[in-house]
Parts: structure tokens; sequence; C-alpha cells
């Protein structure tokens, strides 16, 4: 499959339903009343995905990287507070368990995607020698 657009990429779209799910927690009525740590959570996961399609947007791979390499380091903040929101008690063991592994998935594909890019001799769209 070609890559187009982000919204193709399947980090992409796993980090996209992460925001979901976290959402999703956050409406708890424990969660809901620790503004802090929510707004945090919600921040964080969106960044995720918002850095990665920013990173795609830039049209090289160098840029991509590095933005790629945010969004990771965003997908650790967001599992560092899935563990403080289950110590709180506001989501379950096993509620946390399943989003702690879907955030270590995907910190692990968007590595393999920098690593994949960090090899590559294509060096991304805007240095095409075909552009119009």
């Amino acid at each position: 499959m070609k890559i187009e657009k982000f919204e193709d990429l399947d980090i992409w779209q796993d980090a996209r339903e992460l925001c979901i799910h976290i959402r999703g927690i956050c409406e708890s009525d424990k969660f809901s009343k620790d503004f802090t740590l929510k707004n945090q959570i919600l921040s964080s996961s969106g960044s995720i995905m918002d850095n990665i399609a920013e990173g795609f947007e830039r049209g090289g791979n160098k840029e991509f990287i590095q933005f790629l390499f945010i969004a990771k380091g965003s997908c650790g903040e967001t599992r560092s507070q899935l563990y403080r929101a289950k110590d709180y008690g506001y989501i379950s063991v096993e509620k946390s368990e399943e989003l702690i592994k879907t955030t270590s998935i995907l910190s692990k594909k968007i590595s393999a995607l920098i690593n994949y890019l960090k090899s590559s001799s294509f060096k991304g769209n805007k240095f095409k020698k075909d552009k119009p």
C-alpha cells in the first residue's frame, strides 16, 4: 500500500484509536474531577497523533523523524500517566494493563518507522526530482 497521506499510516490510526480510549477513561467520575491529570493525559495522547501528522506533512524524512521522536516521547508520557491513573484508582488494573500494552506496542511501531526512515535513501516528497 502506498502511503500518500498521514491518515494512511498505521501508527497514526493506532494513535487516533488510543486517543478515543483515553477520552473514554477520562469520562469516569473520579478521573474527570482530576483536571490536571485528565488534561495532561488528553494532551499527551493527542500529541502522539498530531506529531505523526505534522512530521509527515513537512515532506522530508529528517523532519519526519524528528516529529516521530516527539510522538514517541508523548507515547511514553501517556504510558506514565496511565500508571498514575491506575495508582490513583481512576481506572481498573485490567484497563490500565490493556492501555499500557497499547502504548508500548505503538512506541515500538514508531521506533520501527524511525529506523526504516533513517535507512531509506528516499529523503522525502519535498526532495523529489519530478515535483511539478
